[in-house]
């Protein structure tokens, strides 16, 4: 299963109001492992940066000036996604953005959700965390992730943040890929033991109907952000 995960600056808040995407960061995802495949780029938006969001992300418009524009990129960009999940934090903000530079190149171009399916992680957050609050940053607080060197946004940086956020909120493996896995005899290699059951004296505490309500209420949200069978579900009926 291949997924990307997503992030966009822009100059500001609005593309109705004529504001555009000045930066694309994506990361890669087979198998719910990170590869070193990804796609950055900053965009020349012929337009003015707002103030506010200057003091978000910091891009320029002078530090933009000498960048592509959206229209010179957005076959490479369309490739590296078609066919993908990709994954986007508050993704109709993203996604209204990338629908309206592809309507200023032509109808041929079609919307993103023609070349893939969208996954919003800030509903995942909500439905896991509700009442709470679920930005990236506090979502990095509660799963332990390292967003130190946040001290602007920047679209790849926060694919890369958002990348780890997503597998641990939806219970996956973070490793970079299967060679970072631990071989037998490596320090952290998996291992296993027989256990003596004999003697044992166990006390098995029942959850309540309320509780085991909330578990399958998470197992069917965790399920839904991976697209796969939880570990739990898999094991039922085996013991």
């Amino acid at each position: 299963m291949r997924q990307v995960v997503l992030d966009t600056e822009t100059t500001g808040l609005e593309p109705a109001q004529g504001h555009r995407i000045i930066e694309i960061g994506c990361v890669e995802l087979n198998n719910r492992k990170k590869t070193e495949n990804n796609f950055h780029q900053y965009l020349n938006p012929e337009r003015d940066v707002e103030d506010g969001a200057y003091d978000v992300h910091g891009l320029s418009k002078e530090f933009l000036a000498g960048k592509p524009l959206f229209k010179d990129v957005a076959a490479g960009f369309i490739s590296f996604i078609r066919d993908a999940e990709l994954i986007i934090h508050n993704a109709p903000f993203d996604v209204a953005f990338i629908n309206a530079e592809l309507e200023q190149l032509g109808q041929e171009w079609g919307r993103l959700e023609d070349y893939c399916k969208v996954i919003d992680t800030l509903k995942i957050a909500k439905d896991l965390h509700p009442g709470q609050k679920n930005s990236l940053d506090a979502l990095c607080t509660r799963y332990g992730i390292d967003n130190s060197q946040r001290d602007v946004h920047g679209a790849l940086l926060d694919a890369q943040i958002l990348l780890d956020v997503y597998l641990a909120m939806t219970g996956g493996q973070t490793a970079l890929s299967l060679e970072d896995e631990p071989h037998p005899g490596q320090a952290g290699a998996y291992t296993t033991a027989d256990l003596n059951r004999q003697n044992l004296n166990l006390i098995i505490l029942e959850p309540s109907a309320e509780e085991s309500a909330d578990h399958e209420k998470f197992l069917d949200t965790l399920e839904k952000g991976s697209g796969t069978q939880s570990i739990w579900r898999s094991l039922e009926g085996k013991h």
